[in-house]
């Protein structure tokens, strides 16, 4: 268990309600004290969040979060998508030990920071300002914050990003997106990832969209190997469309 958030806490959809009767199941939760200091971390997580935010702004720079399990092929996609895009962009990254994906994106020219968590499983708002300040802003379009792997907690912190990016790969099966709902329900796009993989795999693409869109109807989904060109297209599109619209609102205010 995250040593201070609690893996306890990721049923709990604190941005939206307070109201705890999901939480009986747990005794610990039902404590009043125990609930007073997760709203505090809480709300003081979303303060950060929310400076974070304001920074990236005043860089016109556009922050996505990725979350996913382990394995799921983050940082391999990230590897890649310079290849199918024109945009520039940085990483920052989450483990809990090492700097072996960090030294991956560098070693492909991406401006990447290590932020090693130690025991937590997720990053958060604090962690990610310490690093923003590492990275070029004034040359780039983009941040990719790649949480640490986990389907859990990370959908519960917010880190100061505008969009959500969950990957799910063919590998772990499409059952995945029932047993792990928050981190779906807070989704702007889903990549089923690996899908190379397809046919070595009892995966059904179209069972998870359905999954996905009873969760999120407004979440897209994208299937994606990066080995097929086409669907590497599609993500880089994606991202640049939703970078186009976010200038847009820039130059209103």
């Amino acid at each position: 268990m995250c040593k201070d958030c609690g893996c306890s806490i990721a049923g709990h959809d604190h941005q939206h309600d307070h109201h705890h009767h999901e939480l009986s199941t747990n005794p610990q939760l039902n404590d009043k004290k125990t609930l007073s200091v997760i709203h505090k971390i809480l709300d003081k997580n979303d303060v950060e969040a929310a400076h974070n935010r304001e920074h990236f702004e005043e860089h016109g720079v556009m922050a996505f979060n990725l979350m996913s399990s382990p394995g799921s092929g983050k940082t391999t996609l990230l590897e890649h998508l310079g290849d199918y895009t024109s945009k520039k962009f940085c990483v920052i990254e989450g483990d809990l030990e090492t700097s072996r994906d960090a030294d991956r994106l560098k070693a492909k020219g991406i401006s990447a920071v290590q932020i090693q968590t130690g025991s937590a499983c997720h990053l958060d708002a604090f962690m990610v300002h310490g690093a923003l300040h590492q990275q070029p802003l004034d040359n780039m379009d983009i941040c990719f914050v790649e949480n640490v792997g986990n389907l859990v907690c990370p959908a519960s912190y917010d880190v100061g990003t505008h969009k959500n990016v969950v990957l799910v790969s063919v590998p772990e099966g499409e059952d995945k997106i029932e047993k792990y709902p928050v981190m779906f329900r807070k989704a702007d796009v889903v990549l089923i990832t690996k899908c190379d993989l397809l046919p070595y795999f009892d995966f059904d693409t179209e069972v998870a969209k359905s999954q996905v869109q009873k969760l999120n109807p407004n979440a897209k989904v994208i299937c994606v190997s990066i080995k097929e060109k086409e669907s590497m297209l599609e993500v880089a599109h994606w991202f640049e469309n939703e970078l186009a619209a976010f200038n847009a609102t820039l130059e209103t205010v």
